[in-house]
């Protein structure tokens, strides 16, 4: 079909021409080579751009800003997590950020976030430790050259010293309190070579104890070494080690003056590791090998110039990459290592023999040990997705787990596909995005912030490396979900080499909704040979009785539709599962993009410089649509309610009336597109390009003209972007994934994300948990306590809710139910109903004291109603006060002899007053006081006293 001209040329912006802008761009880049000027931080890392053209220039100063904000942490820290003195905290940094977590539960409970630094530089915090002075202060460093002292009690900031270079390592010791000794490097690094950059580090001592807060503090340095991997004072307080390249160095701290003694390692050492009780050290290198140093002596403190030495060590391999970290257990027995392996491998010292705990998910990265409420030990791993994992020491098991969104893109750079997973499950409004291996994905919810669950799509190994080479992992290329919610389609791919012929797999997961878990239903072999699939997308929402479909495009040139059939059988429930439907091959193009229009009775297939239009239920070809405009479509987009449709092409954009079947309008961008997003609710759509280095221009149309309504920018550029709108709105609100492997919302309505605990919030001292003393161990927590009111409360409130049907209560799991003893009482008036009450008056209160007085034990017990029925009346509480004065309280003639519990009454009523003919208990005639009396336990007196007091009650 001819193409029509556009409705609207005059509106079409005209672009730059290249070879104006290329001049000014390569003048630029020209004169940054000479000058040395032009150096730009974005995204915390430094890039050298030149001077952008005119219209790049106007993003900064006329284009208004996107409102976005990013959801994803920086990379985790090389620097293990450190324990608050009791255990109940630990701190992790994050970026320029210390966070910290409650160890119980995880919860994230309070950031002490560093100030900007005034010079520019990145502040990321590298180290944090314990004042020595002040169990509740700790002391950072950050590459920005400043030692921070915080107060985490109070979430505040005490004192700031400023050393001029970056900071790598911080360690302290209660012997020396006054000070700290620290890693540093030079700050600028860039204007020497490389061997002089490695060894442009040193080691100094700070003096904490400065009399004026404005003052400098003592700096006395150490020595010079290369760049710092490690850094550690003994247990004694007597030893510095630091460890840099293939040396150890040792310095004596009670003489300094003597500097450091060299130790060479046959490899390069990657991280440090004091024992907590002798002065010995372990160290682990790129090789996997562990090496225990017993060089600290006082003839280490000897000093030749020039001098390295060797000394004897005890070696332990295992590992077969690169051991990342290291920790002794608080005894002293046992050694901790991790590395690439995702295996902790914990070392007996004096036998030689380890333990294994696998499958951790990731590689580890830091190891920590703490203490337990109840005075066990535990091991939190910090792995290189940002997930940290509590290990039993008791049990070698993982106890629990705590995970962040896990974006990082050193798993997911792929030659072969350069699309990135990312869909929004419309039921329960969570993300299903890629994980931290490029076999799975997570899904993350935005409400909670947490990893709800983590679905491996494609079995693999996660360590699979020869040699230096990694083994190409099966990689997670598309994700779409259905619009009920319960399918999700996925795409995983491995890429062939000289051993593998590769692989391609679509599979169709069916989602529980009882667990909420995805479940396989259908594996797909080569649904387009070992052709990349292009594109995938499900049917839009299905009428009642109406088949679900999903249409795909592949490079091998066809376009496959798959259907949903059940097999039904007598008897047996309904299974469903996906099958091939119909293929539309094209033997001279390939489809890049395939979308459905919102009723589902159309296809929209992009063909090069055709879009095609075929009928969704019977494959007849409609239409095609090009236009001397847009020689390459990539993308094709229903918009406005199905009437019209937006074609994408490199640098241009057409928007076809599928009524008139023209071109309505056109754009011309003077940069790439790379993206457009419709909205799902009104007529407007977004276009997204990449202007200058790794940033966006975003545009918003409506079909009405192709002047754009608005026009924005953002600092990055998004692989992957979806519609997310919490409420409906008017504006457009995404969810994407960054070029950096950032996961941000973006649009006018996403407000300023701000999780629970991500400000700075002091601890209060009661709201630390308190360790159980041996006596509640013995005898369990006091009934006293307020969680035994708040479980009475919800077992009284559990069976309230279940309306009379208590058998339910035994339902749950027994971790789940209340105790028993909070449950005895509800669960029985369940069960136990009141005695009706009687038809007669209840009698005067002067009858039944008489009455009472005059009852005999051996007669049969009235009935009583239950104690909650019963009102007792002033009147009723004066007539016993009354018996209790006549019958109880009168003066008798002291005894000269002490009188034993034979002798005397119940409730004090002497023997004459047993003559009585209103009263005559049955008991025996107590004995003369020269006779012994007997014991009170077990006379007949104590079951009178029994009865008279059931009587009181």
């Amino acid at each position: 079909m001819a193409a029509s001209t556009s409705h609207e040329p005059q509106d079409i912006p005209l672009p730059s021409t290249p070879s104006s802008t290329t001049a000014k761009l390569g003048r630029s880049r020209k004169g940054l080579k000479e000058k040395g000027k032009g150096k730009e931080t974005v995204g915390g890392k430094r890039s050298t751009i030149g001077n952008p053209p005119p219209s790049t220039r106007s993003i900064h100063e006329d284009d208004p800003p996107l409102r976005w904000v990013s959801i994803t942490d920086s990379a985790p820290s090389k620097s293990p997590p450190l324990f608050t003195q009791d255990g109940s905290y630990y701190f992790a940094l994050v970026g320029t950020s210390v966070k910290i977590f409650a160890t119980s539960t995880g919860q994230l409970v309070s950031t002490l976030s560093a100030p900007p630094s005034p010079t520019g530089s990145p502040s990321e915090i590298t180290s944090v430790v314990l004042n020595p002075q002040n169990i509740f202060q700790i002391i950072t460093g950050s590459l920005d050259g400043a030692i921070r002292i915080w107060d985490f009690l109070d979430a505040t900031l005490l004192r700031t010293y400023e050393i001029g270079q970056p900071i790598h390592h911080i360690c302290a010791h209660e012997k020396h309190q006054d000070n700290i000794f620290i890693t540093v490097s030079r700050p600028n690094p860039n204007k020497q070579t490389k061997k002089r950059m490695e060894d442009a580090s040193s080691v100094l001592r700070i003096s904490l104890k400065v009399a004026d807060v404005s003052a400098l503090p003592d700096i006395t340095a150490l020595g010079k070494i290369r760049f710092p991997t490690g850094l550690a004072v003994a247990p004694s307080g007597n030893w510095l080690v630091a460890t840099a390249g293939h040396k150890a160095y040792v310095s004596n701290l009670s003489n300094i003056k003597s500097g450091f003694t060299k130790y060479v390692s046959p490899d390069k050492i990657n991280c440090l590791s004091f024992h907590p009780m002798e002065d010995f050290f372990a160290t682990g290198d790129t090789k996997g090998n562990i090496r225990l140093w017993y060089c600290l002596n006082e003839s280490s403190t000897v000093k030749v110039a020039g001098l390295e030495k060797k000394t004897q060590t005890t070696s332990l391999h295992w590992h077969a990459h690169a051991v990342s970290s290291l920790a002794f257990t608080s005894n002293g027995a046992y050694l901790l290592s991790g590395g690439e392996e995702s295996v902790l491998v914990i070392w007996q010292l004096h036998s030689g023999r380890k333990e294994f705990v696998p499958r951790l998910g990731a590689p580890i990265q830091t190891i920590s040990v703490t203490k337990t409420l109840r005075g066990g030990e535990e091991y939190l791993l910090g792995l290189t997705d940002a997930t940290f994992v509590f290990v039993s020491a008791s049990t070698l098991r993982i106890s629990r787990s705590y995970a962040r969104i896990k974006l990082f893109p050193s798993n997911h750079s792929s030659a072969l596909s350069q699309s990135v997973p990312l869909a929004v499950h419309p039921n329960t409004s969570t993300f299903i995005l890629p994980s931290s291996h490029a076999s799975s994905v997570q899904t993350y919810s935005l409400s909670s912030s947490k990893v709800v669950s983590e679905l491996e799509i494609s079995p693999s190994n996660r360590v699979s490396r020869r040699e230096e080479k990694p083994i190409e992992p099966s990689r997670v290329e598309r994700i779409v979900i259905s619009p009920s919610g319960d399918w999700m389609a996925s795409i995983d791919a491995r890429t062939p080499d000289e051993d593998f012929q590769g692989e391609v797999y679509m599979k169709i997961w069916y989602r529980d909704r009882k667990t909420s878990v995805w479940v396989l239903n259908t594996r797909i072999d080569k649904p387009h040979g070992l052709h990349q699939v292009l594109s995938l997308s499900f049917s839009p929402q299905a009428q009642a009785g109406e088949e679900s479909y999903l249409v795909s495009a592949g490079g091998d040139g066809a376009v496959k539709t798959w259907r949903l059939r059940h097999n039904r059988e007598k008897g047996k429930e309904a299974e469903g599962f996906w099958l091939a439907r119909s293929c539309i091959s094209f033997p001279n193009e390939i489809p890049t993009h395939v979308s459905w229009s919102p009723d589902g009775s159309l296809l929209a297939v992009s063909l090069g410089a055709y879009v095609m239009l075929y009928d969704a239920l019977t494959n007849v070809h409609r239409t095609t649509f090009t236009s001397p405009e847009c020689l390459h479509a990539c993308t094709t987009y229903f918009v406005g309610q199905g009437r019209y449709l937006a074609v994408q092409g490199k640098r241009e954009v057409l928007l076809w009336d599928l009524v008139s079947q023209s071109v309505r309008w056109s754009f011309a961008s003077p940069y790439p597109i790379y993206n457009v997003v419709p909205h799902p609710e009104n007529v407007t759509f977004a276009i997204f390009t990449s202007v200058a280095s790794e940033r966006s221009r975003v545009y918003t149309f409506s079909p009405s003209t192709s002047q754009p309504s608005r026009v924005t920018y953002l600092p990055f550029t998004l692989s992957n972007a979806v519609c997310y709108s919490p409420k409906p709105s008017a504006s457009l609100s995404l969810a994407g994934i960054t070029h950096d492997w950032r996961f941000v919302l973006v649009g006018d309505e996403v407000k300023s994300f701000q999780e629970e605990g991500s400000s700075a919030t002091g601890l209060l001292l009661q709201s630390l948990p308190k360790r159980r003393t041996l006596f509640q161990d013995i005898f369990g927590k006091s009934i006293f306590e307020h969680n035994y009111a708040l479980s009475n409360e919800t077992s009284a409130a559990t069976l309230e809710r279940m309306s009379g049907n208590a058998e339910s209560a035994f339902d749950v799991p027994a971790y789940l139910a209340p105790p028993l003893e909070n449950l005895f009482d509800p669960l029985l008036s369940v069960y136990l109903k009141q005695h009706p009450a009687k038809q007669d008056p209840l009698p005067a209160a002067d009858a039944l004291v008489e009455d009472d007085l005059g009852m005999q034990v051996d007669e049969p017990e009235p009935i009583v109603q239950h104690p909650r029925t019963v009102r007792i009346e002033a009147e009723e509480i004066s007539s016993l006060i009354a018996v209790f004065q006549k019958h109880s309280l009168q003066n008798c003639t002291p005894l000269k002899t002490p009188k034993m519990n034979g002798v005397a009454k119940v409730n004090g009523i002497h023997p004459e007053t047993s003559k009585s003919k209103s009263f005559r208990p049955e008991v025996d005639v107590p004995t003369p006081l020269s006779e012994p009396r007997p014991s009170p336990v077990v006379n007949g007196i104590g079951k009178k006293r029994k009865k008279a007091l059931d009587f009181l009650e």
